[in-house]
């Protein structure tokens, strides 16, 4: 419980941190099936519930991986590659 205080607090101190309202300027270019699973993935991360939990059990591991690929390219062109690798290791993920 205590962890999670402390990468909440991490978390809002990063957003808070000088350049990141700076806007970042990405080109996109996604298939469709890639769009409805990352808005699919959007609405299961904000609204957390037994059906949108096995959504990406069925999803083909080829979408997920191109999404994969599109946030890896999203925090390249931010920037902001490095700093999540960071904060993934506070997580242990």
């Amino acid at each position: 419980m205590a962890t999670t205080n402390v990468l909440g607090t991490v978390y809002e101190t990063l957003l808070c941190s000088p350049g990141m309202n700076e806007v970042v300027k990405i080109e996109v270019k996604m298939d469709r099936k890639a769009i409805l699973l990352l808005n699919s993935v959007i609405e299961a991360g904000t609204h957390p519930n037994a059906e949108s939990q096995q959504l990406l059990n069925l999803v083909p591991a080829d979408s997920v991986t191109k999404l994969k690929e599109f946030a890896d390219e999203c925090l390249s062109k931010a920037g902001l590659k490095e700093l999540s690798d960071k904060m993934k290791q506070l997580t242990g993920k």
